[in-house]
């Protein structure tokens, strides 16, 4: 048995968000906290101040890196809310945990520059977003200005029609030259600490979804972080006959695999559970010929 090398994106430098150090010398896990009514999972679970900070709590004691805050779902059909509704659900729980947990790296989900800018100000540490830019021309110039890490996602058309007309073929190649296209309008802004998100489920059929898990060691790009977001989604449920709620075991399964095909950070609902896949992941990686 060979000793493979496990070291995560080897040459990557520390990514500063907000003044707290992110490394990739191992798999990071983001947990999620949703804070709009109708996520397609725990939607409408957290919307009090004290459940929010048990969560958060909880998430972090299991083991999550960064805290991942989202104020709308960006489920197959979901409508966009107004950025007056995202700012109001968004801002104040943003502010509440960064001064309840000062030092955990806060992510924000949102394609919105302005939501983005007053995220940072309340002490955001990276921006998710779905859109990749394309939902807001500004998003760009503004990650320049703010200097946080900024996770690149890959979607088909908007949350609301993006499963009306997915991709069906070509997918790898398809996601992987929007990274480059992207990768470098970034890099010219000089924004070098980027995170790639393959978009499991954005746009995407379902042979596509697991022919882009299949092959994603093949995105990685200038050795930037892949992040893989598969956590009770409908391609574990539709191959399985589950609901979101039973779904935990298929994305145990899926995350092995998004680790094994060179994913440095998984999203996930359930912290415990990723956190035992990656450790698991790591020790059979480091395995020896026993003695």
């Amino acid at each position: 048995m060979s000793n493979k090398d496990t070291s995560f994106n080897k040459g990557t430098i520390d990514f500063n968000c907000n003044g707290k150090l992110l490394d990739f010398e191992a798999p990071k896990v983001m947990g999620i906290l949703n804070l709009s009514p109708d996520s397609f999972y725990d939607g409408g679970k957290y919307n009090k101040e004290d459940d929010l900070i048990r969560r958060t709590e909880q998430m972090l004691y299991e083991g999550a890196h960064i805290i991942d805050l989202g104020a709308f779902s960006s489920r197959p059909g979901a409508s966009l809310i107004t950025k007056e509704e995202e700012e109001h659900r968004l801002l104040p729980v943003m502010k509440l945990l960064s001064k309840k947990f000062p030092n955990t790296i806060f992510s924000v989900d949102t394609y919105r520059s302005e939501i983005a800018a007053l995220c940072y100000d309340s002490g955001a540490g990276i921006i998710n977003d779905i859109s990749g830019g394309n939902m807001d021309p500004k998003m760009f110039s503004t990650i320049a200005q703010i200097g946080v890490p900024y996770i690149l996602m890959h979607m088909q058309g908007s949350p609301k029609n993006m499963q009306k007309s997915p991709l069906t073929k070509n997918i790898t190649n398809t996601v992987k030259a929007f990274f480059e296209k992207k990768v470098l309008e970034l890099n010219k802004l000089g924004i070098n600490n980027i995170i790639l998100d393959p978009g499991y489920g954005f746009g995407k059929s379902l042979e596509c979804n697991y022919q882009l898990l299949k092959y994603q060691d093949e995105l990685k790009l200038n050795n930037l972080p892949i992040l893989a977001g598969l956590s009770r989604k409908s391609m574990i449920n539709k191959v399985l006959d589950t609901k979101p709620k039973d779904a935990l075991n298929g994305t145990s399964v899926l995350n092995l695999i998004a680790l094994q095909n060179g994913a440095s950070i998984l999203r996930v609902h359930d912290v415990k559970e990723a956190i035992q896949t990656i450790k698991l992941f790591r020790h059979y990686e480091n395995t020896n010929e026993c003695q």
